[in-house]
Order: C-alpha cells, then structure tokens, then sequence
C-alpha cells in the first residue's frame, strides 16, 4: 500500500509538472494547449531499472542522437534568485551581513527555508519527492571511513566531513536568524541540503551555485567512455611542444606552470544545458535508444571515490576510475606531467604518463636528455627499460595490497555477509551471525550500538541504522574496486614481462 501510494504522489508531481510547462514533447508546446496528465509520455516515462540507478527514465519510443528529450523552464528551475524572491529572506541578505558565505551555501541555506514552509511553498511537491537522505562521503561516520582502508579515500573523506562541518557552523548564525524548524538546523539536514546540491544541481551561466532541475534530475548517471578521459590522449600534445624546454628537465615540472594550459576538465561530457532562446534547461539524448532501454545522462567523468563524494554511489566496472601509486621523490625532478595524469586505469594498465614516466626514471642519467623525444612519443626505449618499468609498477602495486589490512577474498566474504545483514528480520539471528563473522562485521555491532535497547530490534530496523549498513557497503565495494585494480596491473605487468622475455635472446 505504501509503494502505490508513493506511485500515486508521484504521478501528482508529473502533473504539476507538466502545468508548469516542463515537457518531453519534442513540438511546440503552444499547439498542445490543453493540460496533461503528465509532463511526461511523449518521449520518456519513468521505471524502475534495479541493477541500474533504481528510478530513472526510458524512453517510449526509439529516440536518436542529439534530439531533444526534455524542456525544463527557467521559471521552474529553483535557484537562489528564484528563492531570494520570497521577502523575508531577500531582507537577511539585502545589507551584506551575510556576503561572507559561499553561494552553495546561501543556496543550500534557502533551500532549508524552503523546506520549511511545508505545503505553502510553490515546489512542494518536487521537494517531497526529493531522497530523504544521501550516502555522500560527508555523511560517513569514523567507522564507515576507516571501512574504506585506503589512506587516501580516507583523508578525502575526514575532508568531506570536516568542509561540511565548517560550512554548517558558518552558516548557523543566518539559519538561527531565519528561526528555521529545530530539524532543519541540525548537521544532518545541513548534509541533506549540500548533498541535494551536489548531487543534483546542473550548471547554470548565471549563478556558480547551479540550479535544481524538477523532473530534469530523474535521469540516472552514464559514464563517459575512454574516449572523453582527462588528460591520458592529450599530455603527448601538452609535452610535443616542450621537448626543446630544457627547464622541464632541470628539476622543474609541469605543475609549476599548468596554469598556463588549457583547463582540461572543462571540455566534459555534457547532455543538456541552459538555451537563452528557449528560455528553458534542455536535455538531448547522449546516444541512439531503443524504446524501453534507460535514457541517461553524461554530467562528467568521475572516479568511483569522486562519485562517492558528491553523489553518494559508485559504479561497477567505471572506465574513468584510476588508482594512484606514489612515485619515489627522485622520480618526480625528472618528469613533466602533472602528477594527476601518473595513475594506473581501472582495467589494470598504466596510463601514458606513468608508463613514459618511469621509461626516463628507469634511464641512466646522461642518457636522459638524448632520449626524452621517444618518451614523450610514448615509444618503448629497449626490452630491458620495458620489463624493468614493469617490475617496479608490479612491485609496487604489491605493496600497497600488502599495506591493507584485509584482501580481496575476505572482503568478497565480508560484502555477502552485509548483504545477509539488510535482509534479517531476526534481531537475535543477526547478532549471532555478526558475532560470528568477528572482524569488521563485529566493529560494526559495536560502532552501530546495535546491542543497546531490547534484542537490539529497535536499531536494527530502524532507518538511520539501515543507512549505516549502505554506506559501510559502499566502502567495502570501494575497497574491492581499488584492490581489483591494483591486481589486474600486477597481472598485465607479468604477462608483458612474460612476453617480453621471450624476445630477449640469451648466449
């Protein structure tokens, strides 16, 4: 009964929808005058697709490339100017007191505002239908952090939280002056707010904060292929021009001077944007589709840590995500890539910079200069430079897993065990079955509390203890992503060796 009444509320949000002109119709909206139902219908429907983004949208018939799928208007669209229109708010920033804070922040303020208004406000009915919560990194607790092993994910995510924290406590002083709803002053609604911004938000050329995109933010996540990564096609043209530059081989580096080189992340993948002309957020279809299949949507090519951070999931098999390995400091006076293109790539091979990288390492000094045309080129030096590169990846790769506390097979086990967890209905049961795993199954009993109050049943099935138990699976999935890596590289390292080997001829 739940689920339909949920259904039934939502078909009331197409509908506002659609009387506030946002449409999949791909005519003139002026020769459909007559209200519908929906706003959707004519190119797009919402289902439900469980191995891929829950709800989402498919399209009802076959739609092709580049052709328009969704028309939002500037007037739906909620943004700061849109909300700094109600007069009590407008009044807290109309004599500066407040210009210190961010516009996200400001943005993330009125939206609690918003909130708090209840029915009386305009957008009611897209904020309800809006995630009650957010797995982003910022909502980790310590022991969903330290599930994710890695020294790096960690201090990302110490990091998430610490900037959400500061930006909460600079903000407090105008939320207490708006006498927002006692929930609504809380950290955790602060999470809520940042993380419905960051994961939701589309960019806008008027405003750095972005824009909240009703029925627009229904399309799931698509990544971007190989062909849109960041740096790894580019860095041999980025060093073409510099192979005469003797600074780049005194001890200097590209990261000195990068500011000079065109912003990469910029030329990302887009499906949509603002259209002055048609005053409206307009979406476009990435590819060709079939009716039925998911439509979506390409907003940036992310790392799994990355998509962590701001969206709150991570994807299987994400052709964008990437390992970084430290370089020795000596390594790092004798290249010029910038140390974010040195990674190895999620199907287990070096990237371009790392491999050309260790090819002048691995090169005697005075031999560096005369060959450094080949390595930006990205050509194999000799046999011997290959394998020995190879090695020390291999060898590298093998010390980090060795670092982790547990391996991939452990937490393989550990990731069914959770999975066992969200399905018990037996509170005694579930502890046995915890107790018994011991390890990290048993530090989540103790950090979650579950064995406070009767039978440990009133934590067990309640909600917040069920977003516990998402996130601590999100890290564990994280985890055996990252490891996975690492052991496909030291893989292709040993059948590359192994292949190399057998063109060296021995006396």
């Amino acid at each position: 009964m739940e689920d339909a009444g949920q259904d039934e509320g939502f078909e009331r949000f197409l509908k506002w929808a659609a009387n506030l002109g946002i449409s999949d119709c791909t005519t003139n909206l002026s020769l459909h005058p007559q209200i519908p139902n929906s706003c959707l219908g004519h190119s797009l429907t919402v289902s439900h697709f469980p191995d891929a983004g829950g709800r989402g949208l498919a399209a009802v018939r076959d739609i092709k490339k580049g052709e328009l799928v969704l028309r939002v208007p500037k007037s739906v669209l909620i943004t700061r100017d849109s909300l700094l229109k109600d007069e009590k708010l407008c009044s807290f920033f109309s004599n500066n007191t407040y210009c210190s804070l961010s516009p996200t922040q400001i943005l993330a303020v009125c939206l609690l505002y918003e909130m708090g208004k209840g029915k009386s406000s305009c957008w009611y009915p897209y904020l309800m239908h809006l995630p009650r919560s957010y797995d982003v990194l910022a909502s980790f607790s310590e022991f969903e952090m330290q599930a994710l092993q890695v020294d790096d994910a960690i201090w990302t995510a110490e990091k998430a939280v610490s900037k959400a924290k500061s930006e909460w406590k600079e903000a407090n002083s105008l939320m207490d002056a708006l006498k927002l709803k006692p929930q609504l002053l809380t950290f955790r609604a602060w999470i809520w707010a940042s993380a419905t911004i960051s994961s939701r938000a589309l960019h806008i050329p008027w405003d750095e904060a972005g824009c909240l995109c009703p029925v627009g933010d229904l399309f799931n996540y698509a990544a971007p292929g190989e062909e849109s990564n960041d740096l790894e096609n580019v860095v041999p043209l980025m060093n073409a021009s510099s192979l005469e530059d003797t600074s780049l081989l005194n001890g200097e580096t590209t990261d000195d001077f990068i500011g000079d080189q065109p912003d990469i992340s910029l030329d990302r993948l887009t499906d949509g944007g603002f259209d002055e002309n048609m005053a409206a957020y307009c979406f476009y279809a990435r590819k060709n589709y079939k009716k039925g299949t998911q439509v979506l949507l390409g907003y940036g090519t992310y790392t799994n840590l990355e998509l962590l951070e701001h969206y709150g999931f991570l994807l299987n098999g994400n052709p964008n995500d990437k390992v970084f390995i430290t370089l020795e400091p000596s390594m790092y006076s004798i290249i010029s890539w910038p140390k974010v293109s040195m990674y190895i790539h999620q199907d287990g091979k070096p990237s371009f910079a790392l491999l050309s990288a260790l090819r002048l390492w691995a090169t005697l000094p005075n031999q560096r200069r005369s060959i450094s045309h080949l390595v930006y080129s990205g050509s194999q030096l000799s046999v011997y430079n290959e394998i020995s590169v190879l090695k020390w990846i291999s060898k590298n790769c093998a010390m980090v897993l060795s670092n982790l506390p547990t391996v991939i097979e452990e937490d393989s086990l550990l990731l069914s065990t959770i999975d066992k967890i969200k399905n018990y209905d037996n509170p005694t049961e579930l502890g046995k079955l915890l107790c018994s795993s011991g390890g990290e199954a048993r530090a989540f009993l103790e950090a979650s509390d579950l064995q406070k109050g009767k039978n440990g049943s009133e934590l067990m099935f309640s909600g917040k203890t069920k977003r516990v138990i998402e996130r601590w699976k999100l890290a564990v999935q994280w985890r055996i992503s990252y490891k996975k890596t690492l052991i496909d590289c030291i893989s292709y390292c040993t059948v590359t060796i192994n292949s190399l080997s057998s063109q060296i001829s021995w006396p």
